[in-house]
């Protein structure tokens, strides 16, 4: 059984996540940007709907600040440290079915970002790195269908400038 007191300190860190701005979309200076935990909230319900040198430094933090995060959990923690770490080495059918729909839900923010601030374009760098990644045919088919809706934006756009 876990210890209680890890799995508070562990819901404490849960609920901070809800206050994190995602430092992507800060960087970008998209006012009122999603936070970790509503990338995390989404990234949950999509899975449930379908059958270089600086980023080795990012992986390297992320992997110590998961090991941490583990800790807490007890004795599940080695085995979300592992599914984590499957994750980021895509090594399972399951861990790139779940990278397509980290994909897909950066270009649905990206999109929603654009339609909101009516800055079609703006964003391009998130399409550009992610769309054509995409494996899976039903999250390919749903990134289509954000791809096209985006350019309707775009057109739009235009036959109001």
């Amino acid at each position: 059984m876990m210890d209680v007191k890890k799995i508070h300190e562990f819901m404490e860190l849960v609920g901070r996540l809800k206050h994190m701005k995602r430092t992507g979309w800060v960087l970008r200076k998209i006012p009122d940007p999603e936070t970790i935990a509503g990338h995390m909230y989404r990234m949950a319900i999509l899975s449930l709907l379908a059958d270089s040198e600086d980023n080795l430094d990012k992986n390297k933090r992320e992997d110590a600040a998961m090991e941490e995060i583990c800790q807490l959990l007890g004795d599940k923690g080695p085995t979300i440290l592992q599914i984590f770490r499957e994750y980021e080495k895509q090594e399972s059918p399951e861990a790139q079915y779940v990278k397509d729909l980290d994909r897909l839900d950066l270009i649905m923010q990206a999109y929603e970002y654009e339609k909101r601030d009516n800055i079609p374009g703006k964003l391009e760098e998130f399409f550009s790195s992610s769309v054509g990644k995409i494996k899976h045919p039903f999250i390919n088919k749903i990134a289509d269908e954000i791809s096209s809706k985006r350019s309707i934006l775009f057109s739009n756009l235009s036959k109001t400038e």
